[in-house]
């Protein structure tokens, strides 16, 4: 692929599309080809960890509507829904590590801090029930490397590269934030990814490390809402809390790294 600027705001290239469809999609297949050919047995934790690693806030969304499905409430539903967004986190070190090792030895001691932090709670929650009903809880994924799915992905990628480029040039670091946190109500990987790729060549990379975890703490902000929209207050009131409680700490992680 040509790796020359498609305009002159913006660093994007079609190698730069290319790639990021190619680390995507790879990273998800991989998750993929493990719920497809071996089957998780004996773990719902396992499988929650999966999920995540194929998409938190999907996992999230499905978790959520088996709880409100159940006929009692089962807690390992809920230690599911954290434990998926704790693997967001090396997740995202993993992905940003592949296009930016710089930004991503930044972004390893917020990064890190939230996932400890995650992963602690979703052991506490989860050491407190006896798990059961692993068979059924392997989160149902489309297959990434559909050309239709790698489409739709290069598509909105582009979008919100050529976005951020214009955001930056117009409304400075600041617009940068209110897009990180904007993007966080959807799939953050295009706007994570663009960074990662010098989406914004004007910020330092404590700013750019800074925007990242905006990105992720709005996410969890947006699935504690998915979780009481699709599960129910009263099923889902404590993952909820508990991921806002993670947003609050990763809004705070990123004001550390602009003092």
């Amino acid at each position: 692929m040509p790796d020359t600027q498609l305009i002159a705001i913006s660093p994007v290239t079609p190698y730069h599309i290319w790639l990021a469809v190619v680390a995507i999609s790879s990273l998800s297949y991989l998750t993929y080809l493990v719920q497809l050919y071996r089957p998780v047995k004996g773990g719902a934790l396992l499988s929650a960890l999966l999920g995540g690693a194929y998409s938190s806030t999907a996992t999230t969304v499905v978790l959520a509507k088996r709880q409100k499905e159940a006929v009692t409430r089962r807690p390992e539903l809920s230690a599911g829904i954290i434990a998926a967004t704790a693997i967001m986190y090396p997740r995202l070190a993993a992905v940003i590590a592949f296009f930016s090792p710089p930004i991503a030895v930044v972004l390893l001691p917020g990064l890190g801090f939230l996932f400890t932090v995650a992963a602690a709670i979703s052991w506490w929650e989860w050491r407190k029930i006896q798990p059961s009903y692993a068979d059924d809880l392997a989160i149902p994924a489309a297959n990434p490397l559909q050309l239709t799915t790698a489409l739709i992905f290069a598509v909105v990628f582009l979008a919100v590269s050529l976005a951020t480029a214009w955001v930056q040039s117009v409304f400075g670091q600041t617009g940068i934030f209110t897009l990180a946190a904007l993007v966080g109500a959807s799939d953050i990987d295009p706007f994570v990814l663009s960074l990662a790729q010098g989406g914004a060549p004007g910020m330092s990379l404590s700013a750019v490390a800074a925007a990242v975890l905006i990105a992720a703490s709005a996410n969890n902000i947006a699935k504690a809402a998915y979780a009481i929209g699709f599960g129910g207050l009263a099923a889902t009131e404590r993952p909820a809390i508990l991921l806002s409680a993670l947003a609050l700490l990763g809004f705070a992680a990123a004001a550390a790294y602009l003092v």
